[in-house]
């Protein structure tokens, strides 16, 4: 069991406050700030009732254009760069992302101060209501044949291609609520979340199922939050050291040093999952596939969390190299 431990809190009176912090203005982006927040205060009572926090919303690229796929208008980084900018221009202190949706390679003065506790990474199936009976074991079987299912994610449609090469795709985009209104006007068959944003929603009930890692390997760092500082920070990046997770920082260590060797783009499905073993080992998954679901690889290895980068790097790197060039083309 990994172990955290608190550092002295941040004294107030050694800057100019209110801190100031950058979130997307989603419902989910805001609930994760608050919860980030609520931490914050909870293990630096001193910081409780002075309103030493000031949410700044920053639409980025990703949110401003919602009627194209993703790799379309930019690829990496399209729900960080402009959080980016305004930290590096000093108009916020820290930042809070989905760890899923920041690049492995941070723009230079900037540092991923901290990983919070990972919420549930799998992946959810959201039928409209009425389905008919889901069976754990083989959830797309509820799917009809030719189903229709919306979907903004080349990972996501990849593995649901793999196993049902019949149905088909529309881009679904938006936050969580607006993907679930269409699925309950019945205008798709079906749609997959992340289970991590509907249970920080308090949407937990609108899961049909529960897809297990095996049935649908998640996005890496799926269910993390991560907060970006700059790298010259000292004072902030001593107190975010004190919040965070040990587990989650050996998980995402070992998922983003994954990404980082398959050096895919937004077109590239790609997967990959950590976890604890009881022993204290860590297992990780990885998967590569063409986005048409006609090629899927997937590899897992299991070692100790002090080599989490290590393994991340060489699981990837074995993945690539077996892998056809086509999926990696630009």
């Amino acid at each position: 069991m990994l172990v955290s431990t608190v550092t002295p809190p941040i004294k107030p009176h050694h800057r100019e406050l209110p801190l100031k912090v950058g979130t997307r203005g989603s419902p989910l982006a805001r609930a994760q700030t608050a919860t980030f927040l609520g931490l914050l205060e909870h293990f630096c009572p001193v910081l409780r009732g002075m309103h030493v926090f000031e949410e700044h919303i920053i639409v980025t690229t990703g949110d401003a254009v919602q009627n194209r796929p993703l790799a379309e208008i930019g690829g990496k980084g399209l729900f960080a760069k402009e959080i980016h900018e305004a930290l590096a221009a000093g108009r916020i202190d820290f930042a809070v992302h989905s760890l899923k949706d920041l690049e492995t390679e941070l723009p230079p003065g900037i540092t991923l101060a901290c990983t919070l506790k990972r919420e549930d990474a799998r992946d959810v199936l959201v039928l409209p209501p009425g389905h008919a009976p889901v069976d754990p074991a083989d959830p797309y079987a509820v799917l009809p044949k030719g189903a229709k299912i919306g979907s903004a994610s080349v990972r996501r449609q990849a593995q649901l291609k793999h196993a049902r090469p019949d149905l088909q795709f529309s881009l679904l985009r938006g936050n969580v609520g607006t993907r679930l209104a269409k699925i309950e006007a019945g205008e798709l068959d079906a749609t997959l979340l992340a289970y991590a944003g509907l249970r920080r929603l308090g949407l937990a009930e609108k899961a049909s199922v529960v897809l297990s890692p095996e049935q649908m390997v998640p996005s890496a760092c799926q269910g993390i939050v991560g907060i970006t500082v700059r790298t010259d920070d000292v004072e902030l990046l001593q107190l975010l050291a004190g919040i965070e997770d040990p587990e989650a920082k050996a998980v995402a260590t070992a998922e983003r040093a994954l990404l980082g060797a398959l050096d895919g783009s937004c077109r590239t499905p790609i997967g990959g999952y950590a976890r604890l073993l009881e022993d204290g080992s860590l297992h990780l998954t990885g998967l590569v596939a063409r986005a048409d679901g006609s090629f899927l690889l997937r590899r897992s290895v299991t070692g100790s969390v002090a080599d989490a980068e290590i393994m991340g790097r060489e699981l990837g790197l074995s993945l690539k190299a077996d892998s056809p060039d086509d999926i990696f083309a630009p």
